[in-house]
């Protein structure tokens, strides 16, 4: 692949709904540009961007690939990312290594929660977009309504580019808004001119009533002359639409048919014209060794340095840094320094990726895109620069796993195995977190959703050839009391020779400090236990808190006060009186009016305003208490609550259910609450019949 230098390149990333067509619209345009002699299919399992075993056996994206396609004298890296919304994490890496977004609607689906999403994300990081309406070949496709939802959502932004020209039901060209002139393909795949339609003479000039009102509004010259009825030249209105696309004051709408390759060389075209070159855009890190601001703006010729917005861990070829140039000009072999590693590395060759293929390059021009291999010490989030001038940028802010499995391996063998699988693909994916609960003897990974989770073993089973069994966590329950117990333990043994003795009088109460595990005091007089016994009896407290006589889960809040006992002088040992504190801690707690306690958490829940009768309705079944909402940005609301975790597995899929998967949520741990009567029951039978079976 040939060099180019930052104003021949543009970084787009397709956004959209799952099934929309943005894999159908990457081959189209590999088409039409000559890369591809014919275009792939999801259904044949042989497109560029989907070439992962688990996304051509599945049908839909998981990963974000990058296809980067000559155009002219033009390179257009092209990012394709998943529509489904349990791969955000791949789409907010796209969207941080971006210039512009291309939001692909489907025309027979209509609008969807993909699209809204889309646009939110674009808001978040700031870039300039466009819409790509597909399926223009199936009759039902309605562009018109799709417009109008659009203005609706996004007011007069929207600005359509285009109308479709139908024939007997079939899609054969389409008006040009700019140059209010109609267009037909031709059997060569060329164009002809041809009359507008009478039909769409009406929306012509509605949609460049608002394509002029939005020139207007760029300069007071502009303005004057729009107000006095002038008329505005092809080249104005092409340059004012230039600066407003790339300051996001205008968003095009444009559309074609993936299958027919038609609307798709236009809109290389409008993307060359319109959407911003990095030289276009600014990007500023810090300068780690002045703290002062390191303008870096894509320049070429400033100090080099790049930011690693995704990483591929691959089996066979191995690891993968997908990098952005921000400045300079990388060049084969050149040392760059990871100042967050405080390491130098030799970056060796450079690639270009395409789908699954690297092709090598000889360098790299500030705001391109490529890939440096094997680099052990870079991250995703990582910055590079030199030595003598190193620059961090900010890390993406990626969104936080919060649905949880626990997870096991399912043989012994394979433990070291898993580890390093699942190690190797959360360096891929930082929205996957891996948890060891030491305190409820339970492995946990936490993933954006099922989905995710699910996808996640399937790839540690298709790349490293190891199974784990997903299950239900373990609720992080604990037990304390409510009330105040005055108890006594002898354990005496005797087995020939010395035996075993030690005798404490305890009383067990509810300390000052709930949340602390256990508070020990003494106030033994007359040495009826001897004072280097004292150490001993709370080493048997501290086995005791760590699995309660309730349910077997940690004890807090107890306060233990060693009072009286008795010795032998030569029988008792440390052993002794440890096992003795042991038990009576078991009785005194059980004699002490013992309670579960559960977390609670802080949850919040954010919803387009329909469905907030829904989500407090289904909050309410989940023992939750709602504390209040607050609006949000994109007519949406914060419901606020408290709910205990033992209700939040699979709330996930409900919410996704309930909201058509507008809804996200986060939550925190708040407080421990004591367990309603009937919950503790339940839980404490269940562990004793855990109990018996692990015994028989």
């Amino acid at each position: 692949m040939n060099v180019f230098t930052t104003d021949k390149i543009r970084n787009v990333v397709l956004l959209g709904h799952s099934g929309a067509g943005k894999t159908s619209l990457i081959e189209s345009v590999a088409y039409l540009s000559g890369m591809i002699h014919k275009p792939g299919s999801i259904e044949s399992g042989n497109t560029i961007s989907d070439y992962d075993k688990l996304e051509i056996a599945n049908k839909f994206s998981i990963n974000t690939s990058v296809v980067p396609i000559e155009w002219k004298d033009t390179k257009i890296n092209f990012l394709d990312t998943p529509g489904y919304f349990e791969f955000i994490g791949e789409v907010e890496e796209a969207v941080s290594a971006a210039d512009g977004a291309i939001i692909v609607i489907s025309g027979k689906n209509g609008i969807e929660v993909g699209t809204k999403k889309a646009w939110e994300i674009c808001e978040r990081f700031n870039i300039p977009r466009m819409f790509f309406v597909t399926d223009m070949d199936v009759d039902k496709a309605s562009y018109r309504e799709i417009v109008e939802g659009l203005q609706t959502l996004y007011g007069k932004k929207i600005a359509p580019f285009h109308f479709p020209i139908r024939e007997n039901e079939e899609f054969i060209g389409y008006v040009n808004v700019i140059q209010q002139t109609g267009k037909r393909w031709k059997e060569d795949g060329t164009i002809e001119h041809v009359d507008v339609p009478d039909y769409s003479a009406e929306y012509l000039d509605q949609y460049r009533e608002i394509l002029m009102e939005s020139v207007a509004e760029t300069s007071e010259e502009f303005m004057d002359r729009y107000f006095n009825g002038e008329e505005f030249s092809e080249n104005e209105i092409r340059q004012a639409l230039r600066a407003n696309v790339a300051s996001g004051d205008i968003v095009p709408v444009m559309m074609g048919s993936n299958l027919t390759n038609r609307g798709q060389f236009t809109m290389m075209e409008d993307i060359i014209k319109y959407l911003p070159s990095p030289e276009d855009r600014t990007i500023s890190g810090i300068n780690a060794d002045t703290n002062e601001v390191y303008e870096a703006n894509y320049d070429f010729s400033k100090p080099k340095s790049a930011y690693c917005f995704k990483t591929i861990v691959d089996p066979f070829v191995g690891k993968y840094s997908l990098i952005k140039v921000n400045s300079g000009v990388l060049k084969t072999d050149d040392v760059l320094f990871n100042k967050h590693k405080q390491t130098e590395e030799k970056i060796g060759k450079i690639f270009v990726l395409c789908g699954n293929k690297a092709t090598e390059v000889p360098e790299l021009h500030a705001g391109d895109i490529g890939a440096l291999s094997k680099l052990t010490n870079l991250a995703t989030t990582d910055s590079l620069s030199t030595k003598s001038n190193p620059i961090l940028y900010i890390r993406t802010p990626l969104s936080e796993p919060y649905t949880a499995k626990r997870y096991k391996t399912l043989e012994k063998k394979d433990e070291d195995k898993v580890a390093q699988g699942l190690a190797r693909l959360c360096m891929e994916d930082l929205t996957i977190k891996l948890v060891n609960d030491s305190a409820n003897h339970q492995s946990l990974i936490y993933g954006i959703g099922d989905r995710h989770i699910d996808m996640l073993v399937a790839k540690l089973n298709e790349r490293y050839k190891v199974n784990i069994e997903l299950c239900k966590p373990k609720i992080p329950f604990k037990e304390t009391i409510m009330g105040s117990s005055d108890v006594e333990y002898k354990y005496k043994k005797q087995t020939g020779g010395h035996g075993q003795y030690g005798h404490v009088k305890m009383r067990f109460s509810p300390d000052e400090d709930p949340e602390c595990s256990y508070h020990f005091t003494e106030c033994v007089v007359g040495g009826a236990v001897p004072k280097n016994y004292f150490p001993a009896v709370e080493k048997g407290l501290a086995e005791a808190v760590l699995a309660g006589p309730l349910a077997g889960y940690p004890v807090i809040g107890v306060h233990a006060d060693l009072y009286d006992g008795s010795y032998h002088p030569v029988d008792s040992s440390e052993m002794a009186f440890k096992t003795a504190a042991r038990e009576a801690f078991k009785k005194g707690v059980l004699e002490a009016k013992p309670i579960l306690l559960e977390p609670i958490e802080t949850l919040r829940v954010v919803v387009p305003d329909t469905y907030t009768g829904d989500v407090m309705g289904d909050l309410n079944k989940r023992r939750g208490r709602v504390l209040g909402m607050n609006p949000t940005d994109f007519q949406k609301t914060e419901v606020m609550a408290e709910v205990p975790l033992a209700e939040m597995y699979g709330y996930d899929a409900k919410l996704r259910s309930m909201t058509s998967g507008s809804g996200t949520f986060t939550y925190e741990l708040a407080r421990y609450e004591q367990v309603p009567a009937d919950v503790q029951a339940a839980e404490v039978e269940r562990r004793a019949k855990k109990l018996e079976e692990s015994e028989e």
